[in-house]
């Protein structure tokens, strides 16, 4: 096997170019896709002094309530020490509160505060009109279509869908 490969060879393989159709194409074009709505998200929230990473926790914890901050890391795909960052990030804005678990004097639950649910709805009025200019080439139905879609990749089996 030649250790370079021509452009043309290279041209062909694995990319998120339209029309691949190598295995690694549509991971590729999620990554795109999310970096893509990502960017747009994080526009949306910047007024409101958050990231995207902060987001992501007052998620978890307006859709199942006090978590422990173990159980916050696993669900948002964050490290032990990325996931006190950002609570300690969300408390000093009085977004979140961290309250002794009972029975486990070592671990605190991370809960939601009144302001940080109402941050958290202020975010969805602002990205609202973002969220839809991202899907707006799309076509009529397009956007319902694609969540169906995704929703079905992301959890296979369910009946939700």
């Amino acid at each position: 096997m030649a250790a370079y490969a021509s452009s043309r060879d290279a041209a062909s393989r694995a990319s998120d170019r339209p029309g691949d159709a190598s295995p690694f194409a549509l991971g590729l074009l999620l990554r795109r896709a999310h970096w893509r709505a990502a960017g747009v998200m994080a526009e949306a929230l910047r007024p409101l002094g958050i990231e995207l990473r902060h987001f992501a926790v007052l998620i978890v914890l307006v859709d199942r309530g006090p978590t422990v901050q173990r159980d916050l890391a696993a669900e948002t795909g964050t490290d032990k020490a990325g996931i006190m960052r950002v609570v300690d990030d969300l408390e000093r804005r009085n977004l979140a509160v961290r309250k002794p678990v009972p029975g486990d004097r070592r671990a605190r639950a991370v809960e939601i505060t009144p302001e940080g649910l109402e941050l958290f709805d202020a975010a969805h009025v602002a990205a609202e009109p973002l969220a839809e200019g991202l899907v707006a080439d799309l076509g009529p139905g397009g956007s319902e279509q694609l969540m169906r879609l995704l929703t079905r990749l992301a959890h296979p089996g369910s009946r939700e869908v």
